[in-house]
């Protein structure tokens, strides 16, 4: 059947890859909104930084129902947080890569990006302010010009879920 292709040329035997004006994941799994985020921030929480073994994570939070990811059933889901392993969080990896696709919301409120590490690295804008930041965290406050919280920002609205 290859030689035919190639003989003839037609289809190729990758999967196409889905438009959308965000556009991540690997080679197996592909998640695509046309929407923008809700949240973009720089987080300083110690679960992002056991997980992501950064000091400081690039999060991006996106309505549920505004992320869609192909092939669902090829994600292994593991809790987030592993000292609250019956959080509203999964950490999705893909079967085949191992690769992190996202967080997603047991809820259904939110799915998360890490984008330098789930494939959007230069896709999504800097993120707009830093998130868990406190005085234990062991180094200087940032001093970047962006508003810093102890949270996420205050006007934040968690989106009801499905």
């Amino acid at each position: 059947m290859n030689f035919l292709r190639k003989l003839f040329g037609g289809g190729s035997t990758a999967p196409a890859k889905p438009s959308g004006k965000y556009v991540g994941g690997c080679d197996h799994i592909s998640t695509v909104s046309n929407a923008d985020p809700i949240d973009n921030h720089v987080c300083h929480c110690n679960v992002c930084k056991s997980v992501t073994n950064q000091q400081t994570t690039h999060v991006v939070f996106f309505k549920h129902g505004d992320l869609s990811v192909s092939n669902e059933a090829n994600l292994n889901r593991q809790p987030f947080n592993a000292d609250n392993p019956d959080g509203p969080l999964d950490l999705c990896t893909c079967k085949d890569c191992g690769t992190p696709i996202m967080l997603d919301d047991k809820q259904k409120r939110i799915r998360v990006l890490v984008p330098n590490l789930m494939g959007f690295d230069g896709k999504i804008d800097t993120a707009s302010y830093h998130a868990f930041w406190d005085e234990t965290k062991g180094y200087d406050k940032p001093n970047d010009g962006r508003p810093v919280y102890d949270s996420l920002r205050p006007e934040f609205v968690w989106p009801l879920g499905a």
